[in-house]
């Protein structure tokens, strides 16, 4: 501070300590209220996928292919060819993709910010941004970022060589980075990997969700286990992080090859050299970061992973060259120039060594990582590679397949695809759901529902039950297509399956009467019960409804990658499947951020649920209520009525007591309870417990309620 003047001012500028670190153990609503509108520089009106289909695709691949040839100064390409870079920013924005959450993946162009843009694993991509800006300059609000990067890697494989399989446009922006995705809780880059497993020997007791073995990764460490090589031990980590990735081992393998059969690694020179990330950077780099000053001028001299070289001869060409030499030559581990484990051939050709990435004249060893090697080593993905080299043209296919389902795995359904490029193809894990029924009469539907003996908390928590799965992190679940009544969501604990049953056998029949799809009748039953019982409470309501769900069938669905999807604690229904290290309230603001409610929705719907004897079980938890049944806002004001004293039993069980008699009123969770505890919820609970407020809570509950039953009608929207 010598020399300077102390000026005291009232912003929190930095990204500091803030009042939440007073309170650690407080909940955390930020993540249901991320990319607020205040964030977001684009006009209140605007659509970009309405707004993509304006592009005009053609002229953008075409600069974008142009684009991969063009080497700058600044930056010069490996051999004159942009691809490997291009390809490398491409693969590590999808491929932070992972199963467990759907959270992740380059639908949103999330590397452009903190922490992506400055993981270890990601050096010198930001320069591969910075050479597609004239592009995205040029064709604007027509193409976001996250479309642009993924088109980019896709371009990059056809310059080299490789048909592409297909692509899809409808990636929009979000404008600060993501708070919901937990990458970790490792406070340095690249911790040992024993901090996110029980037993780093077992690869299956990783951490979930987590599928990359250390912090700032992508995958898995190229040099081996904690930067120890050993092939047969890292073909482990490559195949529970690539599974966690929804790769089986085929794709894994195929991926592995076709990536590595273009570009080099990058370590020919001092890592500690390289100056700050980019967020660490000086306002002077403009976001640059990981400035090298060893550089001049080359290609070759570039320093990333550490590692360096090429794994074939012809590192801008897609050809089995990268089989030809694995297999091809027998390999011993030797030291990169920047100091890291790689794998060189024993007595290779001088004709199969790469040349240098700036000057032609020179030739260098090719280069395994330790997980290449597990391809050679590992007596399954070995037999995969065998294969591929007998028939190259599977190779390519399979390739081709692998990066689309790759780069594409968290843009949703099919129905959300755009552009000329889109394979006609359905693919199984894009949760094919055909196209249902809509010439029948609703009311008729309806009637028969009313009429079929089942209760309100019946045909409401159906309807929840189908639609809770859905995830707006890649756009999965959800109640169209029915899966409900299909393996493995019948037989979920947390969907009755007993009880589930009896109300599905109801539907069918109405179904079978109708010509209504189980789909639309499990969605429109809920609404019968919400109308129900709100007019039983005094308020008439129609509870909007879309025709036209499908119903999946258990060919189209992939029951292994369906499992994830599973709910292990239903906050809404009051509900948890065992005892976990997270707390409940934790747990309900995980599943509302994934069904992409805010605050106050996630609020009136647990309310309204409450009121209408939706717990699990039948449970009596938090039915704060003398008229269950009712569409009343009676939870919220016996939540807050201090007439109420509160008191711990025991196992997260609470009595909640009349505090003149110490007579046990009602019993609640602790989910109940945070509704009135935690200031920011106790507030939206306030305005749904006002007198004046009975209609609104009625009214925001059928709001939020449509909200997640359409959620995954991406068939009815832009």
């Amino acid at each position: 501070m010598s020399g300077k003047c102390p000026v005291m001012h009232g912003g929190n500028t930095s990204t500091g300590t803030s009042n939440k670190d007073w309170w650690p153990e407080g909940l955390n609503l930020d993540i249901l209220h991320q990319q607020d509108r205040k964030s977001n520089p684009m006009d209140p009106d605007f659509n970009y996928r309405e707004e993509v289909r304006k592009l005009d695709f053609d002229a953008l691949k075409k600069d974008v292919h142009a684009l991969m040839t063009d080497s700058q100064e600044w930056w010069p390409a490996d051999w004159g060819h942009y691809g490997g870079l291009m390809i490398r920013m491409a693969w590590h924005a999808a491929g932070t993709y992972r199963i467990a959450d759907g959270r992740g993946g380059g639908g949103t162009g999330s590397q452009r910010f903190a922490p992506l843009n400055s993981w270890p694993d990601n050096v010198s991509l930001d320069k591969a941004r910075r050479l597609l800006w004239p592009v995205k300059k040029k064709y604007g609000n027509k193409i976001s970022w996250a479309d642009l990067m993924i088109l980019a890697g896709t371009v990059a494989y056809e310059s080299m060589g490789l048909p592409s399989y297909g692509f899809s446009f409808g990636r929009a922006d979000i404008w600060e980075p993501e708070k919901d995705i937990y990458w970790g809780d490792e406070k340095e880059w690249l911790a040992p990997s024993d901090e996110r497993y029980g037993d780093v020997n077992k690869p299956e007791t990783m951490e979930n969700p987590l599928a990359a073995v250390q912090m700032g990764l992508i995958y898995v460490n190229p040099e081996g286990v904690n930067g120890q090589p050993d092939p047969l031990k890292t073909a482990q980590q490559v195949r529970e992080t690539f599974a966690r990735m929804a790769m089986n081992d085929e794709e894994t393998a195929a991926l592995t090859a076709g990536g590595h059969t273009v570009g080099k690694c990058h370590g020919n020179g001092d890592a500690s050299a390289l100056g700050a990330e980019p967020e660490a950077a000086d306002v002077e780099n403009q976001g640059f970061g990981w400035n090298n000053p060893n550089m001049q001028g080359k290609a070759s001299n570039a320093v990333t992973s550490g590692i360096e070289g090429a794994w074939t001869t012809n590192p801008t060409q897609f050809d089995m060259g990268y089989f030809d030499l694995l297999f091809g030559y027998e390999w011993e581990l030797r030291k990169s120039p920047a100091g890291a484990h790689q794998w060189e051939p024993i007595d290779i050709k001088e004709e199969d060594k790469p040349v240098d990435a700036s000057d032609p004249s020179i030739r260098h060893n090719p280069i395994m990582t330790d997980a290449d090697m597990a391809m050679k080593m590992d007596p399954t993905y070995r037999a995969i590679c065998e294969k591929f080299m007998a028939d190259p043209e599977y190779f390519k296919k399979t390739f081709a397949k692998a990066w689309f389902k790759l780069t594409h795995r968290d843009l949703g359904p099919k129905s959300r695809y755009i552009g000329p490029e889109v394979p006609a193809e359905d693919l199984i894990w894009q949760d094919p759901i055909p196209a249902g029924n809509t010439d029948y009469c609703e009311e008729v539907v309806k009637k028969k529902i009313a009429e079929s003996g089942l209760s309100i908390s019946d045909m409401v928590s159906t309807a929840w039950d189908s639609a809770r799965t859905y995830r707006g992190s890649d756009m999965r679940g959800g109640a169209n297509g029915a899966r409900i009544r299909l393996a493995p969501q019948k037989d979920w604990q947390g969907n009755e399956p007993e009880r589930l049953a009896k109300v599905l056998s109801v539907y069918e029949q109405i179904s079978a009467d109708t010509g209504a799809s189980i789909a639309d009748i499990i969605v429109l039953a809920g609404s019968v019960g919400i109308e129900k019982a709100a007019k039983a409470a005094g308020y008439e309501v129609r509870v909007p409804f879309l025709k036209g769900r499908g119903d999946a069938t258990a060919e189209m669905t992939d029951a292994d990658s369906f499992a994830p999807l599973e709910p292990l604690a239903d906050g809404f229904r009051n509900w948890q499947k065992k005892e976990y290290v997270v707390k409940p309230e934790e747990m309900l603001l995980d599943r509302a951020q994934l069904m992409g409610l805010t605050g106050p929705e996630m609020t009136v719907l647990l309310g309204g649920m409450r009121v209408l004897g939706t717990n699990y079980g039948g449970t009596k938890h938090g039915v704060f209520t003398d008229r269950e049944g009712q569409l009343t806002n009676d939870f919220f004001v016996n939540l807050t009525d201090m007439g109420n004293a509160w008191v711990p039993v025991g196992n997260h069980v609470y009595e909640i007591r009349d505090r003149k008699t110490d007579t046990v009123k009602w019993t609640a969770s602790r989910v109940d309870l945070v509704f009135g505890s935690n200031s920011l919820l106790r507030s939206y609970a306030e305005v749904y417990a006002q007198d004046d407020n009975h209609e609104k809570f009625v009214k925001d509950f059928v709001a939020a309620w449509t909200k997640v039953m359409n959620a995954d009608r991406f068939d009815v929207a832009s």
